[in-house]
């Protein structure tokens, strides 16, 4: 039996995902972009898959451009805004806590003569309107803040740090890594007040290789490459159909049951809480997530590479941390002032609408049976 905590990481495809996938690969395969029949099938194939991705966000059609995933998303929007804002206002304001695809561009940004405030987040791990406020200047033309953290669950307020934003500043453009939330917490672009929005197809049991960048209508982002019309001439190129069909599916059916899912993975999430502090003797939970489906825990004293092993050999996958980081110490945890030995005894735990109670009752058992036959001294 495989017990997978690990949908922050990735998710297992849901079968509409995978029919639509097959379907694609072996009935519609046209390019969208030909005259011919076949291809005018799939360009109506494509038209249906945006509506439905833009339903789940909660924006239209129009607004949505496909991506490869997350990170070309992120990478479009923060190279795009700060193009865009290039003349006058140079001024970036992120977070210390960001995913890599958004803190490394604005770092590479830098080096371009832009100038980058990261804010340390809360301990938590999200980002106060207060800090945000304090940090905007005249020339700030982009900000960029997670809605979910990816390690923590964390939920920052991106709708009160836009209204105060607009209030001071109304040219800054606002973008917000969305990642995460898609499907676990209820938003809109519009309540949200943002101009730029990212998600991704694989975190919401779609296939990997497709995401989308929201743009408010009336924002014109340049092309990153040069190519043909396709997907507005923004991201020209054929579009990956069997992946872009399958995050279609997959937001059409996870939006159809958001609600019931999101109950039962917050039910499973405190479940897991409970269970860990009680059966695990010296368990420290990380932040205060408002995410239903990431837990972040910690065994100080523990290394948490040995404890992934103890549970892979058992049939369980969790992470330490961001899958991305590909074993380095999380940023995130130390940005959020987490000691060493908090950090290196981090593992996420990260649960999907197919987790379970036995699932969870089975892995509180295994963990507490890791630690106990590590006999590491807990301090």
């Amino acid at each position: 039996m495989t017990i997978y905590f690990d949908n922050a990481a990735t998710t297992k495809p849901c079968p509409e995902a995978v029919e639509a996938v097959t379907r694609a690969v072996t009935e519609g395969y046209g390019n969208p972009s030909s005259g011919h029949a076949l291809g005018r099938a799939a360009a109506r194939e494509l038209a249906a898959a945006r509506e439905s991705v833009a339903a789940a966000v909660g924006c239209e059609s129009s607004e949505l451009i496909f991506t490869s995933g997350g990170t070309e998303a992120d990478n479009m929007a923060i190279r795009g805004g700060a193009f865009i804002q290039r003349h006058r206002n140079r001024h970036i304001i992120t977070s210390e806590a960001e995913h890599d695809a958004v803190r490394r561009t604005c770092q590479q940004l830098q080096g371009q003569g832009y100038e980058v405030t990261f804010l340390k987040p809360d301990r938590s791990g999200a980002v106060s309107a207060d800090d945000v406020m304090g940090a905007l200047r005249e020339d700030t033309g982009l900000i960029s803040l997670m809605l979910v953290n990816n390690e923590t669950g964390a939920v920052t307020d991106i709708a009160g740090i836009s209204s105060a934003v607009r209030r001071a500043n109304p040219n800054v453009l606002i973008h917000s890594d969305c990642v995460q939330a898609l499907l676990k917490v209820p938003f809109t672009p519009k309540k949200l007040g943002v101009d730029m929005l990212t998600v991704s197809s694989h975190k919401i049991h779609g296939p990997k290789g497709a995401g989308a960048l929201y743009v408010r209508r009336g924002l014109r982002l340049p092309g990153m490459v040069a190519g043909g019309g396709q997907e507005g001439g923004i991201r020209p190129g054929t579009e990956p159909m069997p992946a872009i069909l399958g995050f279609g599916a997959a937001a059409r059916a996870g939006k159809a049951t958001f609600n019931e899912d999101v109950k039962r993975m917050g039910e499973l999430k405190e479940r897991l809480r409970e269970g860990l502090l009680s059966a695990v003797p010296g368990l420290k939970i990380i932040g205060d997530s408002a995410a239903p489906h990431i837990l972040g825990i910690s065994l100080p004293g523990y290394k948490s590479e040995v404890i992934m092993n103890l549970l892979d050999a058992k049939g369980i996958c969790v992470s330490k941390s961001s899958a991305c980081k590909k074993g380095a110490r999380s940023h995130v945890l130390e940005a959020m002032g987490e000691s060493p030995e908090t950090i290196d005894g981090a593992i996420r735990i990260s649960l999907s609408k197919y987790s379970t109670v036995e699932e969870a009752d089975i892995f509180i058992r295994e963990l507490k049976a890791a630690s106990e036959t590590l006999r590491v001294k807990i301090r």
